[in-house]
């Protein structure tokens, strides 16, 4: 407290004497005081101040002060032998005993060969005072009584060492060393060990390992006897050991986090640590690591000389508490959860009170376990506090608190410790006139449970862990450490979790922890994230490169594959991507007329490819790349690229030329040899090419409109295009029976000459060779030859079939197979009976399965049934149960199995998606808005069927790919998607409040002057047709978040519109003409509706959207450039569209 007061008086003008007691204890807060006060010894010469101890380090402190005067009062002992205790000799042993071992024998020495008296062990753990107490008692030594204690212990047995008179033996830890005084001791045996407090700078971990005491503590040790007798008291190690032991135990600062310390210092101005006048300076290690705390909790910043407070760390340092509860405290108070931090805060700055009694363990455990929390340490503890409010009904001096203490196996004086605590830190508190009474908001019990473990992770941000097997953690700064096992989450160990401690003892250990996200980690220290991108890739509908964002905090990645532009990030390699896969692989969807100009040259070029089947005609790619990118330096997006051509007035520097597409230029009349027609019977068919060797459609496609198929005979369309006839005969002379391709050689003298004489006829091209074979070179080649002749694929024609949209409804390169297939009265049953069906739905699918069976390692997205039928194999899923079912159609198997997947992992982490559902919580002003989509509840509910979809809606046809998602990526994706789709809610119900308010107020104030309006009215309408109820339902993911801009703009527009409704009606009536064309598209593709007619509909509504915003909020920038004159043109095509059906 005194501490506390140099925060209004730093001179301590109100005190003439300071005594410092029990000085030799050198803890932070008396090395703080003594370094404080020799500064104002310097400011205030007649202040007295009077240090006092037992045991200290004299010469240090009289060179710190100066000499002062020494006074020396020593006390009545009688006198104590030291003896360094030697085992008996140990046969047979290969070890040497342990001090557990020498303990015991060193009792057997004093009873054997010393007078009766009481005796007192000293023990480093718990656990060695329990085995230590169990073996004593197994000597049964007559008239012997053993008893333990620590400090854990309920204090009614503690006392039992007063209540024993005699003969007691006591196995104690280093309590016994200075707190208590034991009656009667005449024998001390000395460990030399004990368990302390250590920090270590570079884990920012507070160990307890077990290590040799001090000469001072062994001194205090031997103290212990001689008090009423003489005494013995019997080390357990050499002399030469005790005498290389350092004099004192070293003080708290050399082994301490000074965080508190240094936050006090520049809050002070008391300048370096370093320089400050300490005992003991600290090491330069711990100051960096004190900074490096203060630098995690938000507390100071880096500057040029040093480092400073920030607005958040004044206020901490006004708080005489550990900066991590101050922290804590301070984000409580501003999300409204600050009881329940108060609680928490204190019982962190104690002793655990639950007790465990070695011999009622699972009592304790059982009585207890009503109040565990089983996702939070952290709220057991608070659900403790309620209980103990309820049964002490607020007094603290309640016979209640015993009786309560006794009935749930807590510590009596740790429950008073912690009340005692609470209500200091209120004080503190409200003497910084912080509300401690009210709250600022009322959070559901989910938003709470948000609210108190944001707080807390705020103050233990470096104590986020991520799971990663069985009750082990990725801890930060890539440590690795388990759960205590004494947690209520041990069982079921949470995918994320933050711990107020990590305590190494054999083993580093999370000690009170609780479930978090770990998405909130960005929002309380995103000055401690690290930003990193993988797999950038050109958006064609943003019109930009983007990224896969990964946030890292102390290298545990807390948000990953988060969808963010790429551009800023790194430019050089936004423009390569941006070149190439825009530009020159022409993925834009914006009407940029170089780019069709170009497109339209680089296409006539490369169907000469297709055409001839080379790949030497048109220029690498890499040509192009060059030519875009030297004249579009330092450009990544359309956003970019239009700017440039702005700037230089025309896009004729980005137009190719023709002549330079050419690597090499076949003659004209080679290339008149490959028609893009074919006119048969007075109709023509379109050709389409294909140079891809290997693949279902290389070579020639004719497309026959289902309607004229039965005019189109199969001798006809096994003539080749004129280009490919030599080709073709030559491939058929090869192909005959050797009997007669020896009588033509050599072959391809042959086929250039036959090639010549043939002409196409209206008979098959096999019929037309073999005439002229028969009459040229007498040689008569029966028909069944020619029809067993194989020949390469893709000299025989391809014929597909398709309907009025030009969309391929069969294809093969059988005529007549196909015209079969179209027959309404034969193909049903040629798909049903085809004995090549029933053996693929035999061999794939499966019924009432309990998960995807290792029997079935891959799902193939198509299997070939023959050469013109496929099965699409795919999951189906059935509530809890799957199956594997053979479907007819790729789009209807697609749909099937990624519902069925989503199912699957909407299954194994279900537990997640109910904490997500419990963690994220809406502001407390947006709870009335949630009216109008269905109430908090149905929100949230929609929200998470959104997540589900978009972060387990995933085509994954190997079950390697799925265990691989499982174990590496779902649980990052499904935190990073519901952030972004929380977020994106968040911001559209904001604007929507903002916008509805807007109305009102308009609406409120026509009525007022009693003016008659409709346009409130309209504005509400169009509010609600752009957030409906199911926006989440009806709108794609990656739409939402452009809804709040475009709800935004319509606030604007309700604003400007209550001030002049005539400018309104005026900008409205630029829009009137594109919502009458949009009406009038969307009924006639009502007439036969489809996915695509839907999806051109959709982006056109959100052109005329984002036109609005340009007319009715320009200050708000467009998605991407929008234009009446663009919009005439998109209606212009999707009417073709739209009409080609």
């Amino acid at each position: 407290m005194l501490l506390a007061e140099t925060q209004g008086d730093r001179l301590l003008t109100e005190y003439d004497t300071i005594i410092i007691d029990e000085a030799h204890e050198r803890s932070l807060n008396i090395d703080f005081l003594i370094g404080l006060g020799r500064r104002l010894l310097e400011k205030r010469p007649e202040l007295k101040i009077l240090i006092t101890s037992a045991t200290l380090e004299v010469e240090k402190f009289l060179k710190a002060f100066d000499n002062p005067p020494l006074f020396r009062v020593s006390g009545r002992l009688y006198p104590v032998e030291v003896s360094y205790f030697e085992p008996e000799p140990v046969r047979q042993k290969k070890e040497e005993p342990d001090y557990v071992d020498l303990a015991i024998q060193a009792v057997d020495f004093i009873k054997k060969e010393k007078p009766p008296g009481d005796i007192l062990i000293f023990m480093p753990t718990e656990q060695d005072i329990q085995e230590t107490c169990r073996r004593l008692q197994g000597k049964h030594y007559p008239g012997a009584v053993i008893l333990p204690l620590f400090a854990r212990m309920p204090a009614h047995q503690q006392k039992q060492i007063y209540n024993v008179k005699e003969g007691k033996i006591v196995v104690a830890t280093n309590v016994a060393e200075t707190s208590l005084t034991i009656p009667g001791i005449r024998y001390v045996v000395d460990t030399g060990l004990a368990r302390l407090s250590q920090y270590q700078t570079s884990s920012g971990i507070h160990s307890l390992p077990i290590l040799p005491i001090s000469r001072s503590s062994a001194e205090q040790r031997q103290g212990r006897c001689g008090r009423v007798s003489a005494g013995l008291c019997l080390r357990l190690y050499s002399e030469e050991d005790y005498l290389s032991r350092p004099e004192h135990t070293p003080p708290e600062i050399l082994r301490s986090n000074l965080a508190e310390v240094i936050l006090r210092m520049l809050d002070l101005e008391l300048g370096d640590p370093l320089r400050f006048p300490f005992l003991d300076q600290p090491a330069a290690r711990a100051v960096r690591d004190g900074y490096r705390t203060l630098l995690e909790l938000g507390a100071v910043e880096k500057i040029e000389t040093g480092f400073e407070l920030t607005d958040l760390g004044r206020k901490m340092a006004r708080l005489p508490l550990d900066p991590r509860l101050s922290r804590l405290l301070l984000e409580a108070d501003r999300r409204g959860c600050l009881q329940q931090a108060t609680v928490i805060a204190a019982a962190l700055s104690i002793q655990d009170p639950r007790l465990r009694p070695l011999e009622r363990a699972a009592d304790a455990d059982r009585v207890q376990s009503v109040f565990q929390h089983p996702e939070s340490d952290f709220l057991t503890f608070y659900n403790l506090w309620q209980a103990l409010q309820s049964a002490i009904q607020g007094q603290v001096s309640s016979p209640n608190l015993k009786k309560f203490a006794r009935d749930y196996f807590l510590s009596y004086n740790r429950l008073r410790e912690w009340l005692f605590v609470q209500e200091q830190i209120l004080e503190i508190l409200e003497e910084q006139k912080i509300d401690t009474r009210s709250r600022k908001v009322r959070p559901a019990d989910s938003d709470l449970y948000t609210a108190v473990h944001k707080s807390v992770l705020s103050g233990f941000i470096s104590h986020l862990a991520s799971h990663k097997e069985k009750n082990i953690y990725d801890a930060a700064r890539s440590q690795e450490a388990m759960l205590w096992p004494g947690s209520a989450l041990f069982k079921k160990p949470p995918s994320w979790v933050v711990a107020a401690e990590l305590v190494r003892t054999n083993r580093l250990y999370l000690r009170t922890v609780a479930r978090v996200n770990p998405a909130w980690a960005e929002e309380l220290a995103p000055h401690l994230c690290r930003y990193s991108y993988e797999a950038p890739y050109w958006d064609k509908n943003r019109g930009q490169v983007r990224a896969k964002e990964r946030v890292t905090l102390f290298n545990l990645t807390i948000i990953s594959g988060r969808d963010v532009p790429y551009g800023r990030q790194d430019p050089e390699a936004a423009h390569e991507i941006f070149v190439d896969e825009a530009l020159v692989k022409h993925q834009v969807n914006r009407d940029l007329p170089f780019l069709e100009h170009n497109h339209r040259l680089v296409s006539q070029v490369r169907l000469l490819e297709e055409k001839l089947r080379q790949r030497n005609i048109l220029i690498p790619e890499h040509y192009l790349f060059d030519f875009y990118s030297s004249r579009l330096q330092g450009v990544y997006s359309l956003e970019g690229l239009e700017q440039r051509i702005k700037n230089a007035g025309s896009d004729d520097f980005l137009r190719l030329k023709e002549e330079n597409l050419y690597l090499t230029r076949p003659e004209p009349e080679l290339t008149e040899k490959y028609p893009d027609s074919l006119k048969i019977l007075g109709h023509s068919y379109q050709l389409r090419y294909r140079f891809a060797p290997g693949e279902e459609d290389d070579g020639v496609t004719i497309m026959i409109p289902r309607r004229l198929i039965e005019q189109v005979t199969e001798a006809l369309l096994t003539w080749p295009v004129p280009g490919r006839l030599q080709e073709k005969v030559e491939a058929c002379l090869k192909a005959l029976p050797k009997e007669y391709r020896k009588l033509l050689q050599p072959l391809a003298e042959k086929a250039e000459q036959i090639a010549a004489e043939l002409k196409p006829a209206p008979v098959s091209f096999f019929a037309a060779l073999a005439a002229l074979l028969k009459d040229r070179y007498k040689l008569d080649i029966p028909r069944q030859v020619w029809e067993k002749l194989e020949i390469p694929r893709h000299l025989k024609m391809r014929i597909a079939i398709v309907n009025e949209a030009g969309q391929e409804v069969l294809s093969g390169r059988d005529l007549n197979f196909l015209k079969k297939m179209l027959s309404s009265q034969a193909r049903q049953p040629a798909v049903e009976e085809a004995p090549g069906w029933r053996e693929a739905r035999a061999r794939w699918e499966r019924a009432d399965l309990a998960g995807w069976e290792e029997s079935l390692p891959e799902i193939p997205e198509e299997v070939a049934i023959d050469d013109f039928l496929k099965g699409y194999p795919a999951l189906v899923a059935s509530g809890d149960r799957l199956e594997v079912r053979l479907f007819r159609t790729a789009e209807e198997a697609r749909l099937s199995h990624l519902l069925a997947v989503e199912n699957i992992l909407s299954r194994q982490f279900q537990k997640d998606l109910n904490f997500i559902l419990r963690s994220y919580d809406f502001p407390e002003d947006l709870r009335p808005v949630m009216l109008f989509f269905g109430g908090e509840a149905g929100l949230k509910n929609r929200i998470i069927q959104k997540i589900r979809e978009e972060a387990f809606r995933k085509n994954f046809r190997r079950l390697e790919e799925l265990q691989s998602f499982i174990r590496e990526a779902a649980l990052k994706q499904l935190f990073e998607t519901a952030h972004r789709i929380f977020s994106a809610a968040q911001e559209v119900l904001q604007e929507y409040r903002k916008t509805r308010s807007f109305i009102q107020e308009m609406e409120a104030a026509r009525k007022k002057m009693g003016v008659s309006s409709s346009l409130p009215e309209s504005l509400r309408e169009e509010l609600e047709n752009l957030a409906p109820e199911n926006f989440l339902v009806i709108y794609p993911a990656d739409f939402l978040t452009r809804l709040p801009r475009m709800v935004e703009a319509l606030g604007l527009r309700a604003q400007r519109a209550r001030l002049s409704a005539e400018k309104d009606r005026a900008k409205a009536a630029q829009v009137e003409p594109f919502l009458v064309e949009y009406e009038r598209l969307r009924r006639l593709a009502r007439k036969k509706p489809n996915p695509e007619k839907e999806r051109l509909l959709f982006e056109l509504r959100w052109m005329i959207e984002e036109l609005k915003i340009s007319i009715f909020a320009p200050e708000i920038k467009t998605a991407f450039p929008v234009s009446a004159k663009r919009l005439a043109t998109r209606i212009r095509e999707i009417e073709g569209r739209l009409e080609q059906d």
